[in-house]
């Protein structure tokens, strides 16, 4: 396990159906035009204009602390979210992740698992960070469904941290630790 750990290191990693790549300024074109139900599904109340998308995507290779990765649909070539590794507490081996599809059409396709897979793959097996914490709405059971196969845990719940379309919704924080990785590889039974 290396002695000291950060997101210096933009990889691209390849599955079978997406490939996660460095975002660039380019991906703010499929960015801006994100689907309300995905806005919905993580929270964001802000919109952002392609300017300012195109400035902080441009950005994101800069920081150490953080892995900003496009998920791309491997025949299409076409960008349809992100996954980003950010908060890297380096002495406790520990960050936050999260996911955005952009658009509706990509929900349910497996795109978003595999992508999970790749980037904790990649943080657990070559940054060596020991956990990953996430946040999920109570209003997004299907995501919430899919983290719990792939193996994080459920630690408590924010009870009315969201204000939306005027109702307080819990957010439920979740978790993984390596050695729950190793065991699972993210799949539902250890592999033999």
């Amino acid at each position: 396990m290396p002695t000291e750990i950060s997101f210096d290191e933009k990889p691209t990693l390849i599955g079978e159906r997406v490939v996660l790549r460095p975002v660039c300024a380019a991906d703010a074109s499929a960015a801006v035009a994100v689907d309300p139900e995905a806005d919905r599904l993580t929270g964001t109340h802000e919109t952002f204009s392609l300017e300012a998308l195109e400035r902080w995507y441009g950005s994101r290779a800069e920081h150490s602390d953080r892995l900003d990765l496009a998920i791309v649909d491997r025949p299409t070539g076409v960008c349809v979210g992100e996954v980003v590794l950010s908060d890297l507490d380096v002495r406790n081996r520990s960050c936050s992740f999260r996911i955005s599809l952009f658009d509706r059409r990509s929900f349910g396709q497996g795109l978003g698992t595999e992508a999970i897979r790749l980037i904790l793959e990649h943080a657990f097996g070559t940054v060596g960070v020991h956990r990953i914490e996430l946040s999920v709405f109570a209003f997004n059971p299907r995501a919430r469904h899919v983290y719990e196969k792939l193996g994080f845990v459920h630690e408590g719940t924010r009870r009315d941290a969201l204000h939306w379309d005027g109702e307080w919704i819990d957010g439920h924080t979740m978790a993984i630790l390596a050695d729950e990785w190793a065991a699972r590889r993210g799949h539902p039974y250890p592999t033999n």
